[in-house]
């Protein structure tokens, strides 16, 4: 043993066991009472254990407590200080048996300890109790992350079924008017490009999480689930609204509250469902305080509203309704942002949008129709 360590057994076991013992007499009898049965590293001091764990991963320790230089506990410390060998099991050897040494092997981190000399049978039924045990605590383990990413799987399932749900529910609100689901997709589409160039340029830094975002993005698609109260005949009207008209329209921010309550507010995330209702309900409020439904002004209009107020006004003059044509070119529509920067829109996102020209050509060019 002039190397410090060696292992050996017959390659058909499996399970390796590591002993380290400065007593040559004791890594012999544990290599005959064990090597039967399991392979067996041995190791005459603690720093060449350290030194064999650094390349290798026994199923079992066996250390000696009173060893030189590095004694057991010191080398118990260290494994279990290390992520790589923290969660190996360790049995202490000892021919001190008083109560004070058995409390500070349970307290270091040991399953079970073995008086000296060792008694073949005693030896013998701990290991294998213990291998058994972490056998199955392994076992355990691997169930429950299997069982885990099945859980994760379905939950992602689900939540994808109650996006596809929400934006066909949405899609469907939407065509009452003419529409079909181009502006759905368009608004949730400029909303996310919004909030991640803002989030880039670590704007709103304390609000847009990465989080934040991606419920904000499934959020728009519900932005105008109100207007399922509004009647037919005011949605698809062609021409331009009467006063009492317009009042009847600006209800659709008011009526999202309840809707959004009944149709998600049993699935869904607080937090999720609390943002939604911001997003529907102040969409339409004005920095300047001129908006409806609250009169909200400047910073008072939530975030997630102040980014679906640029996205939605800049789909609906692009786009054909009923009532208008599509606005055409682009920068008659971004001259009506920069008129409309601290009157109806946030004066940072509209900056920020502005110079988003060159991504939202890319995405006018590529979205498929």
């Amino acid at each position: 043993m002039r190397c410090g360590l060696h292992c050996c057994g017959a390659d058909k076991m499996s399970e390796v066991i590591l002993v380290v013992d400065d007593d040559t007499a004791n890594l012999m009898l544990a290599k005959k009472i064990l090597g039967g049965d399991y392979r067996i590293a041995a190791a005459n001091s603690g720093e060449a254990a350290c030194r064999y764990l650094e390349n290798n991963t026994p199923d079992l320790v066996l250390v000696d407590i009173n060893m030189p230089e590095m004694d057991g506990f010191e080398l118990v410390r260290k494994m279990k200080e290390d992520p790589r060998w923290k969660l190996i099991p360790v049995i202490f050897l000892t021919a001190d048996k008083n109560e004070e040494t058995e409390i500070r092997c349970f307290q270091a981190g040991a399953v079970d300890f073995v008086g000296k000399p060792f008694l073949p049978d005693i030896l013998n039924s701990r290991v294998k109790r213990t291998l058994e045990l972490e056998r199955y605590r392994s076992s355990l383990e691997k169930m429950v992350e299997e069982q885990a990413q099945q859980l994760v799987g379905a939950l992602r399932r689900i939540s994808q079924m109650q996006e596809h749900v929400i934006v066909g529910m949405a899609n469907l609100i939407e065509s009452r008017d003419g529409s079909t689901g181009k502006h759905v997709k368009n608004t949730q589409t400029y909303v996310r490009m919004i909030a991640e160039e803002l989030r880039n340029r670590q704007l709103f830094a304390d609000i847009l999480t990465k989080d934040y975002v991606e419920k904000l993005c499934k959020a728009a698609p519900l932005h105008d689930v109100g207007k399922i109260q509004v009647p037919d005949s005011i949605l698809q009207k062609p021409g331009k609204l009467t006063d009492e008209e317009y009042e009847q329209m600006k209800k659709h921010t008011v009526y999202s509250s309840a809707i959004l309550d009944e149709i998600i507010g049993d699935v869904e995330e607080e937090d999720y469902i609390r943002l939604a209702k911001d997003v529907a309900m102040y969409h339409h409020e004005r920095w300047d305080g001129t908006g409806y439904p609250s009169g909200l002004k400047g910073d008072e209009i939530p975030l997630g509203a102040r980014i679906m107020a640029v996205a939605d006004v800049f789909d609906a003059l692009y786009e054909e309704r009923c009532y208008k044509p599509a606005m055409r070119p682009l920068e008659r529509i971004y001259e009506i942002f920069r008129s409309g920067r601290e009157k109806q829109f946030d004066p940072v996102i509209t900056d920020v949008f502005l110079d988003m020209d060159g991504q939202i050509q890319e995405y006018l060019e590529h979205r498929g129709w």
